[in-house]
């Protein structure tokens, strides 16, 4: 029989907290029946959820506390009143002390970043932790990473995403030398600041082994696919990712409103239905939900802190999948393997605030 995979859930995290992420687990547990679940919270509140969800219940074990990061502490505030004792601390602590197997948060994206950063640490030669996904795309997926876990970055951290996010990618995609673009404003070598260009200099004049770096790529080259891994410092990485949910959700009603417009319309959606609701699926930014922290010493997955329990449920599966398939130890391997391209790129001095 398979080992189970232990989700550590920060139940008082996101917008709304255990209204969302239990059920979300709930919805999880069905896909996954192989899972068990720590939940770290008010005991209260999460009960009074789990109550409706008995099979959660019985694959549950609730880990009390009162103290809960906010969506708008700062990384140094909540590092100060919830190190040690805060659900969302408890939840990445129980992956570093062996008792889960992935911790899972919708919570403040910088206080996990810094919680995770500071409990699991880095890997060698990994300055700073991403957020990388899957982002669907016209061809296929592609690895986009950073989607926010730290804003702005040097030449060496570009680099560093870079060898992470082809690290990822190989691993997902099964692809022996993914391609890597650097998100920028044109694809002339001319364009962008100079930490882009001199992080596209570096890439060519290493020439990694395991990724082939093709340059520039713009905005409108993420939806088509045109790199297997895309990379960008974490403050462009989430105004892209954002854009793109809204845009998606955006066509998604114009959809609507068009097939409810005419009695014409909506006879003609219901013989294309199948398609219309293959395209819905496509266009949900829910079911792309689910960050994960790259260049940790343990697997934490980032959830939207607005999504609903659909959405966390698929951020779940997400660190149900880095599990199951071993993926962080093949990623992790990938890097020490090839982590001599990162060794020879000087690492820049980060500020302290």
């Amino acid at each position: 029989m398979a080992k189970k995979v232990r989700i550590a859930l920060d139940a008082m995290g996101g917008d709304v907290g255990p209204s969302v992420v239990i059920p979300g687990a709930a919805i999880s547990l069905t896909r996954h029946p192989d899972s068990e679940f720590l939940l770290f919270g008010d005991r209260v509140q999460i009960e009074r959820e789990l109550a409706a969800h008995p099979a959660l219940k019985a694959a549950s074990q609730v880990v009390h506390t009162d103290v809960t990061i906010s969506m708008k502490d700062k990384p140094s505030q909540a590092l100060r009143r919830g190190r040690k004792n805060s659900s969302m601390w408890l939840a990445i602590d129980a992956v570093k002390k062996g008792e889960a197997d992935v911790a899972v948060s919708a919570g403040n994206t910088g206080a996990l970043m810094a919680m995770a950063r500071f409990n699991l640490r880095t890997l060698p030669g990994i300055d700073r932790p991403a957020i990388a996904a899957v982002w669907p795309t016209a061809r296929g997926d592609s690895v986009v990473l950073d989607l926010g876990a730290t804003i702005g970055g040097d030449a060496h951290h570009l680099v560093a995403l870079a060898v992470m996010g082809s690290a990822m990618a190989q691993v997902l995609f099964d692809i022996e030398r993914p391609t890597v673009g650097l998100l920028n404003i044109g694809v002339e070598e001319v364009k962008g600041g100079e930490e882009i260009r001199e992080a596209a200099e570096l890439l060519r004049t290493l020439n990694p082994p395991q990724l082939e770096f093709i340059g520039f790529v713009e905005g409108d080259g993420i939806g088509r696919g045109d790199a297997d891994v895309i990379v960008t410092e974490g403050f462009s990485g989430n105004i892209a990712l954002k854009a793109a949910e809204g845009t998606a959700r955006q066509i998604g009603e114009f959809l609507r409103g068009a097939m409810a417009r005419t009695w014409r319309a909506r006879i003609g959606y219901l013989f294309a239905r199948q398609a219309f609701k293959a395209l819905r699926d496509k266009l949900d930014p829910s079911k792309s939900n689910g960050g994960v922290f790259l260049g940790l010493n343990g697997v934490v997955v980032k959830s939207h802190g607005g999504t609903d329990a659909e959405g966390f449920a698929y951020a779940v599966d997400v660190g149900y999948e880095m599990v199951r398939y071993d993926l962080l130890t093949k990623i992790n391997q990938t890097l020490n393997r090839d982590g001599a391209t990162l060794a020879r790129v000087p690492a820049a001095q980060e500020a302290v605030s």
